[in-house]
């Protein structure tokens, strides 16, 4: 792949440079609750604007239906990036038309312009080849080079993330390159033992990554909602707990193969349980005692203990996914202990995006304490999983 530092050394003075980024921000009303993609975006975005490029970033926010919606507008990330950038963004109040045009062709060297939000535009996500390659022209057409810096939108094979790539000289941003960097040394340049926390709410998110990692890892640690339908594989009563009872057959099936393997299936011990979600009255059971009538919200004191001594003499360790219904003080003190544990840890450590680095900000543990807090959960667990990323087999190509 074509790098940032390639373009770089071409020459970007005057050139316009098309950025996918990605600044898919969780929003309360028009504040950013969690900026850290902004943050992430900015070294690849100034690099270029440092080196006198016209810089057009493009980018979407949550899932509009194709067309535009102001509540996912793109001007809080916008704001804030000019706020990072100590410069004005300028927003497009459209993608291609008129708007976007005047935008583009005001833009001067070292300037920074933003696209509205991709996704208002049907044709980004569509499963019609000619329909995304239209838009990817007309997204070209304002530019002279491309630079994919988006990793949590790299598993994903749109019109701003892969077509576009095919109409312009395109190159790998500093960002993505740093995240391929990482996941690859998951895979082919691990110290063991290598411990996989993974949490959240659905077994079925994850099956994948799972079936891929039980021929890869020593321990495997399994927390959040997705606990219980392993707990429930191995006859325990959950009560009202988070259960995908479709999956059981297939959650039977890794128990039994992590047992083959020899890997360490390590499961909570025991459970904070409450009578109705978000209610923070609650009450701690043993996992083979969950009441019928109750629900676990967070895994509990001995669990924690648990995994984290499970942690200690790891050398490699990816996390995925929170313990519990973080969002709520009573229910955040396993995901808590999950970070703390990373943190005290020497092992190469990586939050793998998503819910998971939204924790650790939100619970205000300091970030460099980990090796790696990735952007792109989704993306991350693709590649573990050994699929193939569109957004990075077009660049390779």
């Amino acid at each position: 792949m074509k790098t940032l530092s390639d373009l770089l050394a071409e020459g970007v003075a005057g050139r316009r440079v098309l950025v996918r980024a990605d600044l898919n921000v969780p929003l309360d009303g028009d504040k950013i609750t969690d900026d850290g993609r902004v943050r992430a975006s900015v070294p690849t975005i100034k690099a270029l604007a440092d080196a006198g490029a016209r810089v057009i970033v493009t980018a979407h926010l949550g899932r509009p239906k194709g067309e535009p919606d102001p509540k996912f507008s793109l001007a809080p990330a916008a704001a804030r990036l000019g706020e990072l950038l100590g410069t004005e963004v300028a927003l497009a109040s459209d993608l291609v038309g008129p708007s976007a045009t005047s935008v583009v062709g005001a833009v001067t060297d070292g300037g920074v312009v933003m696209l509205e939000n991709v996704r208002f535009d049907a044709r980004e996500t569509s499963k019609v080849d000619a329909e995304r390659a239209e838009l990817a022209e007309e997204l070209a057409s304002f530019a002279d080079a491309f630079v994919s810096d988006g990793f949590g939108v790299v598993h994903r094979k749109q019109a701003s993330v892969y077509d576009v790539a095919q109409k312009l000289p395109a190159y790998v941003g500093g960002l993505v390159e740093t995240e391929l960097g990482v996941l690859r040394k998951l895979t082919d340049d691990l110290e063991r033992p290598y411990v996989v926390v993974l949490g959240g709410a659905k077994v079925s998110d994850k099956l994948g990554v799972i079936a891929n990692l039980l021929a890869k890892v020593d321990r495997l640690l399994i927390g959040g909602g997705m606990a219980y339908t392993f707990l429930k594989a191995q006859g325990h009563e959950v009560g009202t707990s988070l259960l995908q009872s479709d999956q059981l057959d297939q959650v039977k099936g890794f128990l039994a193969e992590a047992e083959k393997r020899g890997v360490e299936l390590v499961l909570p011990v025991d459970v904070l349980v409450t009578a109705e979600f978000g209610n923070v009255e609650h009450e701690v059971v043993a996992t083979s005692a969950i009441p019928a009538d109750k629900m676990g919200l967070d895994i509990g004191p001995e669990s924690r203990e648990l995994f984290a001594s499970k942690l200690a003499d790891a050398k490699t360790v990816f996390w995925n996914g929170p313990m519990g219904v973080f969002e709520i003080e009573t229910y955040a003190g396993g995901t808590r202990a999950v970070a703390e544990a990373l943190v005290k840890s020497e092992a190469f450590t990586v939050v793998g995006g998503g819910d998971s680095a939204a924790a650790v900000r939100a619970l205000g543990l300091p970030e460099d304490g980990f090796s790696h807090i990735s952007t792109g959960g989704g993306a991350s667990l693709e590649f573990l999983e050994g699929k193939e990323l569109p957004g990075i087999s077009v660049l390779e190509s």
